[in-house]
């Protein structure tokens, strides 16, 4: 290839390369999610990275012009295939494909990435990964719902996070759709009404971005118009109003619709079967979350740190909630022959790892391997010998991969690498039956030990 015409490496906007400590981090964190997730019984699920579109539905689209506006999608002969924007789509088409074979009460987990066609930000990615928890039929749905909050706590504490770095938040959809009835706002409207409330708490937005969006238009900051739903004043301002309240028993004597009083005593069943556990603290209601995503029916649910996270600028970002969720009681029954309600959560793996990396208290376990280095290449067999020696006990170890490079270099690149151990053994210590051990973490002048070649596992296992 010509000079001028060299390929520049680079990457489309919103997908990243993962390496070194932030994926081992990750890896880390994916063990933590899954051992909590079989604690709580779930059995895994993989379903492929594409799906036929008509079956996974554009539930996520804010564009009701271009419904496929916020997905990829692509053209596979006389079908339209889409790549997954979430996991609880294919998880709905898998159970209606598979019901006769499942439980009656089927609780999945799935661990895979996802693809959405959106602006990507400080930790939103337009590839991300997302480790989802459902329960699947027929079941008491407070019980379902504060196993849930159960899991999303037991999650969270587990990757290393405090009970006071994160809040539970819950509310029931019911609640804001009782009072869309009242005011009388038409079918059309409601989905946008529906996403307009839950972008309050989100950056940039308040009561006032909130308030644009329920009438005629929202402009950002950079001049994008997003259209609104076009409400009366009136309308409006009763939903203004709503969003004010912040008590379970106040909105409960103001909201008098049947509908909204049934949202509120299925909270308050929720919140009674937390009261058995260990972890009613933890959550809190949010009564204006009611998520973007149009398969949700009642329940919901969102994660949200009580910490600050900052970019690698040093400057404030708000990477919304880490765990989300809630129950869908139409999205499995949309094929023949089912009508099987579902609830579940989605921890955004790679928001929590983008919060994660800015704590200190995080302990990344990640064993670096031991380097053999190889002083002479007559004792190549030896070098072998040692290395094999110290996989046998887990002990990561390698060994320099070129017999050429003097130990200066091959400790240049330990260091380079973080290594935090060498072994290093010449003609004196193979006459003498020793092995050296330098310390590169160590005090300089005090980091190297000779001692027999027996004691190398034991003298080794102090160090790591």
């Amino acid at each position: 290839m010509e000079k001028d015409k060299k390929l520049n490496p680079s990457l489309p906007s919103g997908f990243e390369d993962r390496w070194n400590k932030k994926l081992v981090l990750k890896k880390q964190l994916l063990k933590v999610i899954e051992k909590n997730f079989l604690k709580f019984g779930a059995e895994p699920l993989e379903t492929p990275s594409f799906e036929i579109s008509e079956n996974i539905g554009s539930f996520l689209a804010e564009d009701e012009d271009n419904p496929m506006s916020d997905v990829f999608s692509f053209k596979d002969g006389d079908k339209n295939i889409t790549l997954r924007y979430d996991l609880s789509s294919p998880l709905a088409r898998f159970v209606a494909q598979n019901n006769q074979e499942l439980p009656s009460i089927y609780k999945r987990y799935a661990i895979q990435n996802v693809f959405r066609n959106e602006k990507a930000g400080n930790g939103r990615y337009r590839e991300f990964m997302q480790a989802d928890f459902d329960i699947v039929g027929n079941v008491n749905s407070a019980q379902a719902n504060a196993e849930l909050c159960n899991l999303i706590s037991s999650t969270l504490l587990d990757c290393g996070l405090n009970k006071d770095q994160f809040t539970i938040n819950i509310s029931n959809r019911k609640i804001v759709q009782g009072l869309i009835d009242d005011l009388k706002i038409s079918e059309d409207k409601q989905l946008k009404v529906i996403r307009a409330i839950d972008k309050l708490d989100k950056p940039g937005f308040g009561l006032k971005g909130v308030e644009d969006l329920l009438k005629k238009e929202r402009k950002d900051a950079s001049g994008a118009v997003t259209k609104g739903a076009d409400l009366t004043n009136e309308q409006a301002s009763q939903i203004l109003n709503f969003l004010r309240i912040k008590d379970l028993k106040q909105l409960k004597e103001n909201l008098k619709n049947p509908l909204s009083q049934e949202g509120i005593k299925e909270l308050e069943e929720v919140f009674q079967i937390l009261g058995f556990g260990s972890n009613l603290e933890q959550v809190k209601t949010n009564f204006t979350i009611v998520r973007g995503l149009a398969y949700y029916s009642d329940f919901i649910v969102e994660t949200n740190l009580n910490f600050k996270v900052t970019n690698n600028k040093g400057k404030d970002v708000d990477i919304g909630s880490i765990c989300s969720g809630g129950s869908y009681a139409k999205l499995i029954s949309r094929f023949k022959g089912v009508d099987i309600p579902g609830t579940g959560i989605s921890f955004g793996v790679d928001r929590l790892l983008f919060a994660l990396l800015q704590l200190d208290q995080i302990k990344v376990d990640d064993q670096k391997p031991v380097l053999v280095c190889v002083m002479d290449e007559k004792y190549l067999k030896n070098y072998y010998e040692i290395v094999d020696q110290l996989r046998e006990n887990n002990i990561n170890a390698e060994i320099f991969l070129d017999t050429k490079k003097n130990l200066g270099k091959q400790l240049t690149l330990a260091n380079k690498r973080e290594l935090n151990i060498a072994v290093i053994c010449g003609d004196n210590e193979f006459n003498e039956g020793t092995v050296t051990i330098k310390n590169l973490r160590g005090v300089k002048g005090e980091n190297n030990k000779t001692f027999p070649k027996s004691n190398l596992i034991d003298e080794i296992k102090k160090l790591i």
